[in-house]
C-alpha cells in the first residue's frame, strides 16, 4: 500500500501512498497503523494540524527540543512545496547536512521525519496547505528552530515572506544541539 523511499538520513523517509483515481478524482490513504508498525515507523501521533501559506512563504526551520522532541510526518494537501530537513543529531554521519524534497498534492507523497531533525518549507504554488502529524503535543517552552538560510540549501525563492519568529532563529553553525544519534 505504501512505498517507502530512503533519503540520505537514517530514519527519514519519503512515503508514497497508493493513489486510487477514477472519473470522480482520487482517494489516498496517508496512514495505516499496522503497516507503519510493521515498517518500524511511529504509529502514536498525538496531534495533527495544517498550515495554509502563500507563494514565497518560508516556514521553519522548526523542531521541538527534548524531552518534547517528536517524529513528524508532513504532506501537501493542496499545491506544492519545496520541503527541507536538516539532521541535528550529534554523532550522525549526516550531522548538520540538509536536503530538499518536492511535496505536492499531485504526487501525494509524504515525508516521515524522525526526532532530532529540523523541518521547513517554502511554497512554490500560489498557495499550499501542508498537514503535519506529530508524536508529541506542541510544547511552546521546547519549541525552537534554526535560521532557514543558514542551511546548505539553495532555496527557490527570492522575495521571501518570513515570520518575525522564524527570522529571529540562530544560525545552524551556532546551534548547540541536544539531539543524539542512535543507530537503528
Amino acid at each position: 500500500m505504501f512505498s517507502i523511499l530512503a533519503t540520505p538520513f537514517a530514519g527519514c523517509y519519503e512515503v508514497q501512498p497508493k493513489v486510487l483515481s477514477d472519473s470522480r478524482g482520487s482517494f489516498i490513504k496517508t496512514f495505516h497503523h499496522d503497516e507503519f508498525k510493521s515498517l518500524g515507523l511511529e504509529t502514536n501521533f498525538q496531534e495533527e494540524y495544517y498550515s495554509n501559506s502563500h507563494r514565497n512563504v518560508v516556514r521553519g526551520v522548526h523542531f521541538q527540543l527534548p524531552p518534547e522532541d517528536h517524529v513528524k510526518m508532513v504532506y501537501c494537501l493542496d499545491g506544492e512545496v519545496f520541503d527541507v530537513v536538516v539532521d541535528l543529531r550529534v554523532g550522525s554521519p549526516t550531522y548538520k547536512i540538509s536536503a530538499s524534497f518536492s511535496l505536492s498534492s499531485k504526487k501525494a507523497n509524504c515525508l516521515y521525519i524522525p526526532k532530532g531533525m529540523g523541518h521547513g518549507f517554502c511554497v512554490l504554488s500560489n498557495s499550499a496547505t501542508l498537514l503535519y502529524k506529530v508524536s508529541t503535543v506542541y510544547a511552546p517552552v521546547y519549541d525552537s528552530g534554526v535560521l532557514w538560510n543558514s542551511l546548505d540549501i539553495e532555496w527557490p525563492v527570492n522575495d521571501v515572506i518570513l515570520s518575525r519568529r522564524d527570522s529571529s532563529f540562530q544560525m545552524l553553525s551556532e546551534f548547540n544541539s541536544p539531539f543524539r544519534y542512535e543507530k537503528e
